[in-house]
C-alpha cells in the first residue's frame, strides 16, 4: 500500500473507532469495477439512437412496452452475469465489526446482496424485482431471466397472472418518486448513524444526495471514496481518492487486525 494511501487507511480505522451504527451510501461507481455498466454506457448498438427517456419513463413503457421490457430483461442479465468485487464483499464482511452498519444504495444490481450484506436499502428499486404495471403483483426475476435475450433486442412484457397487466422492472423510473419505505428509512439511518461512508458517488443526484448534507449538518464524521473529487468533497471529514474495490479491502482488513490487537 502506498505511504499516502496507507495514512489514509489509518485515518479512516481513527474516525471509525468506537463507531456503533456505521451508515454506507454507495452509487454507480461501487458498481462499474463489477463491469456493470452505467445507464448511458448500456446504451450501445440498436439503443444508442435513444434518449433515457425513452427507456426510463412509465410514458416510454406504456408507448413500447416492447423496447423497454427487452432493455430491461437483457440489462438484467448482464447483471447476473456481473460478480461484487472485494469492495461489496468487504462491506459485508465489515457488518460483524460493528453492532449496526447498513448499506444504503442508489444501485439496481443486487450486487450488495449478493456479496453478503444483510441490512441493504435499495433507493431506486432492484432490476431483480418485477412487478404488474397495473396491480403491483410481483413477478419472478427467474421467470424473466428464462426468456431475457442475449443481445439488445426488443421483447413483449409477460402478462400478469391475477390482472392480466404487462409486468414491469422493479426500478424507479424518471418522473416516479423514489418508494416511501426506502427513503424514509434513509432518512432515519442518517439522522440515528455516527459515522458515514459515502462511496463511489458523484454526490448531485438527488435526493439521495441529501443525505450526506443531513450527516455534515450534524457534525458526524463523514469518509469519502472516490476516485475524483466530487462536489461534496470539500465538506468531508476524509476524502480517500481511490476506488471501492481497492480502499474498502484495505480498511476491511486494517479494522479486522485493529479488533483482533485488542
Amino acid at each position: 500500500m502506498p505511504p499516502e494511501r496507507a495514512a489514509e487507511c489509518r485515518r479512516a480505522v481513527e474516525l471509525l473507532a468506537g463507531a456503533r451504527d456505521v451508515l454506507v451510501i454507495t452509487g454507480a461507481g461501487m458498481s462499474q469495477e463489477s463491469g456493470v455498466p452505467t445507464f448511458r454506457d448500456a446504451q450501445t448498438g440498436l439503443w444508442a439512437r435513444y434518449d433515457p427517456m425513452d427507456l426510463a419513463t412509465p410514458e416510454a413503457f406504456r408507448r413500447h412496452p416492447d423496447r423497454v421490457f427487452g432493455w430491461y430483461a437483457w440489462r438484467l442479465r448482464q447483471v447476473r452475469a456481473a460478480d461484487p468485487h472485494l469492495g461489496h464483499r468487504a462491506l459485508a464482511a465489515m457488518e460483524r465489526l460493528f453492532p449496526r452498519l447498513t448499506v444504503v444504495t442508489q444501485n439496481v444490481d443486487g450486487l450488495h446482496r449478493r456479496a453478503g450484506s444483510r441490512e441493504v436499502v435499495e433507493l431506486h428499486g432492484s432490476l431483480e424485482a418485477f412487478r404488474c404495471a397495473d396491480c403491483g403483483r410481483s413477478y419472478d426475476a427467474d421467470d424473466v431471466m428464462a426468456v431475457a435475450p442475449r443481445e439488445p433486442a426488443e421483447l413483449f412484457p409477460p402478462r400478469c397472472p391475477a390482472c392480466g397487466g404487462p409486468v414491469r422492472p422493479g426500478v424507479v423510473w424518471f418522473g416516479e418518486t423514489l418508494p416511501m419505505a426506502a427513503m424514509e428509512r434513509a432518512w432515519s439511518l442518517v439522522r440515528e448513524c455516527d459515522m458515514l461512508l459515502v462511496v463511489g458517488t458523484s454526490a448531485v443526484v438527488y435526493p439521495a444526495a441529501t443525505l450526506p448534507e443531513v450527516a455534515v449538518a450534524r457534525g458526524i464524521g463523514v469518509i469519502e471514496i472516490n476516485p475524483e473529487p466530487t462536489p461534496f468533497t470539500p465538506h468531508v471529514t476524509l476524502a480517500w481518492p481511490s476506488t471501492a474495490a481497492v480502499a474498502l479491502p484495505q480498511l476491511e482488513a486494517a479494522l479486522s487486525e485493529q479488533e483482533e490487537g485488542g
